[in-house]
């Protein structure tokens, strides 16, 4: 197959350091290269694939929302994937709602991949939800079920959940010392509660994030603040971002990775990859976490504080109590079935297995 990857110009493919979209189109990618099919990366300059590379932007032009706000910049590079789509045999949009409009222009094939919840809370935007309203026809292929539930009336072909690759990671059987916490820094990801839980237990907690210009106000006057209490008592250790090879030290000596989102968060691949290095995660039931957790079995689900109702969860109690609970039993998890779980359910060859069965079924009808 001719395939055209349409990935947003915002960082390169793969990231240095944060990025789970550019990081799933890379490994989508280079899957694709490997089982013999002619791909076409439109990413960044200074993006790194197998594949042929086509950008008009040299380097990634940066992810802060600030930018984000400029719709012209990601549409010049948009225009020229679909100004040469009589070259392939279907295009891959994982850009968002830009391509959508340029999609009905063109006789190939298109299936769109949004790397983002559809819930109302995540996306208020009124002009955002007409546009995927106006398209819901187009063909969508959804990262998780939970993902549907934030509308439901899209076209939706099939749902492949996204994989990692094992080999970049290292397995670890042996119990770790500190509680683990990384993502992009934002209220909805739950940075406070792993700070409020390293305090509780008092053990200490390694904590990597990326900060948006966006998130600055929040970052300084709650988070920063928090972070320099538990300085005060060597419970802490942070780094702002970090690069790719050292997120698997940072899972795999770790005695759980928290998990406290505030959001429906459609798939989280920080719970794969802190799986598939032997770590349990401990996270709130919120989006996809039912889907790649295994209560009792590779972590625990917890419900939030706002739940009502009884738990159908192992640990009844809710919130940062619930939390809590689950480190103090955080040894009844085995963790070479964490390991095993990931390498069941969620790798590179499962996720490219996935796309080229959508694929075939599209280009053939």
């Amino acid at each position: 197959m001719k395939i055209a990857q349409l990935a947003p110009p915002w960082l390169s493919v793969p990231p240095s350091g944060y990025g789970g979209t550019e990081l799933i189109v890379y490994y989508l990618t280079q899957g694709l290269v490997k089982r013999g099919h002619d791909v076409t990366l439109f990413a960044s300059g200074d993006s790194k694939t197998d594949a042929k590379l086509f950008s008009i932007y040299p380097k990634s032009i940066g992810n802060n929302g600030e930018l984000k706000n400029q719709p012209l910049s990601p549409m010049l590079h948009y225009i020229e994937c679909f100004e040469r789509a009589s070259e392939f045999d279907i295009i891959h949009n994982h850009a968002q709602y830009y391509a959508m409009f340029l999609a009905d222009l063109v006789k190939t094939p298109v299936v769109h991949t949004i790397h983002g919840s559809f819930s109302k809370e995540d996306v208020p935007q009124e002009d955002k939800r007409q546009t995927l309203m106006k398209f819901k026809n187009h063909n969508f292929i959804s990262i998780s079920d939970s993902q549907r539930r934030g509308l439901m009336n899209l076209n939706y072909i099939a749902t492949v959940y996204n994989g990692i690759d094992p080999s970049e990671f290292q397995y670890s059987g042996e119990k770790g010392k500190y509680l683990c916490w990384m993502g992009r820094i934002t209220q909805k990801k739950g940075p406070q509660e792993a700070l409020e839980i390293a305090r509780i237990l008092k053990i200490k907690l390694k904590m990597a994030g990326a900060v948006d210009p966006v998130e600055k106000e929040y970052c300084d006057n709650v988070l920063y603040p928090l972070i320099e209490e538990l300085r005060k008592e060597n419970l802490i250790e942070y780094k702002e971002e970090i690069k790719r090879d050292e997120k698997a030290d940072l899972y795999k000596d770790a005695l759980c990775t928290l998990y406290p989102i505030h959001w429906e968060e459609p798939f989280g691949l920080v719970m794969a990859e802190s799986m598939v290095c032997g770590t349990p995660v401990v996270a709130y039931n919120r989006g996809s976490v039912p889907e790649l957790l295994r209560d009792g079995l590779t972590g625990f689900i917890i419900e939030p504080e706002d739940f009502e109702g009884e738990s159908k969860w192992i640990i009844k109690k809710k919130g940062i109590e619930g939390l809590v609970e689950a480190i103090k039993r955080i040894n009844e998890i085995d963790r070479k079935k964490c390991h095993e779980h990931v390498e069941n359910n969620f790798t590179v060859g499962k996720m490219v297995d996935g796309y080229e069965k959508v694929y075939n079924q599209l280009i053939n009808k």
